[in-house]
């Protein structure tokens, strides 16, 4: 499997993990601040961005991928950050390969099963008409009945190629489509004892207080902290309040 990799920087490794439907470049300022004082992989997760597009989509096959790039770049052990979906590929990472993560952070995603509420945006992108000629306007327009969520449509359409005659999605929607049941799912076990940082966004809902007790069966050494005024998309919302929580963890 052949992973598209953005690398900046020098110093203590640390691999960036973007979540469904996102690519390596969604972490920008994040990587870039981060790469000021270490050597920073960002991957494209398999069927997503520039990566190669595979059937199997499930955790273990997405952590094994990680463990490639991570091995032949001589960057493990490392510190593993992942976001959402990402969240869910560093920690079977870390179970997986526990000897390969020094420290893990996990940003707003808990190791457990969600309710199957992204399926429509999925949906909503394989429905819609790559016409020659089609304008990023006119697909914001016509995901907006499926998707009403300005933010949300902008964050898809990032993923929507214009470069060629009609557009093409860098996404393997239907590998996704058929996936999905599994990313949604999270039904690995096994214990790492490598210090952990689970980073939840004020504003979102995907990790609560009574899912403390998943995570510290998992990850005995896991800490929690909230990122103020943000959402879902924690880093991309308050990257200020994310980083002063990262970075005196990584140091």
């Amino acid at each position: 499997m052949r992973l598209n990799v953005i690398e900046m920087g020098e110093g203590s490794p640390v691999v960036l993990l973007h979540g469904l439907f996102g690519a390596a470049r969604n972490w920008g300022g994040i990587q870039k601040r981060l790469a000021q004082r270490n050597r920073v992989l960002a991957p494209d997760l398999r069927n997503h961005g520039e990566s190669d597009h595979a059937t199997a989509m499930d955790y273990p096959s997405m952590a094994e991928d990680v463990a490639e790039v991570m091995a032949r770049r001589g960057i493990a052990p490392a510190a593993v950050l992942g976001h959402s979906m990402g969240g869910k590929v560093a920690m079977a990472l870390a179970l997986r390969h526990p000897q390969m993560v020094s420290r893990l952070v996990v940003a707003d995603i808990a190791p457990l099963r969600y309710p199957p509420a992204l399926r429509g945006y999925v949906a909503a992108m394989r429905g819609l008409a790559l016409t020659q000629g089609l304008t990023r306007r006119e697909a914001d327009a016509a995901l907006e009945a499926a998707i009403p969520e300005a933010g949300i449509r902008a964050f898809l359409l990032q993923s929507l190629d214009f470069g060629g005659d009609a557009p093409a999605w860098k996404l393997g929607l239907a590998e996704i489509a058929a996936a999905m049941p599994v990313i949604e799912d999270f039904p690995l076990a096994g214990r790492c004892e490598a210090p952990t940082l689970v980073l939840a966004g004020e504003r979102s809902s995907y990790i609560r207080p009574e899912h403390h007790a998943l995570f510290r069966a998992l990850f005995p050494a896991a800490r929690f902290a909230t990122v103020e005024r943000a959402g879902h998309w924690l880093h991309a919302d308050n990257p200020n309040a994310f980083l002063a929580l990262l970075e005196p963890f990584l140091a």
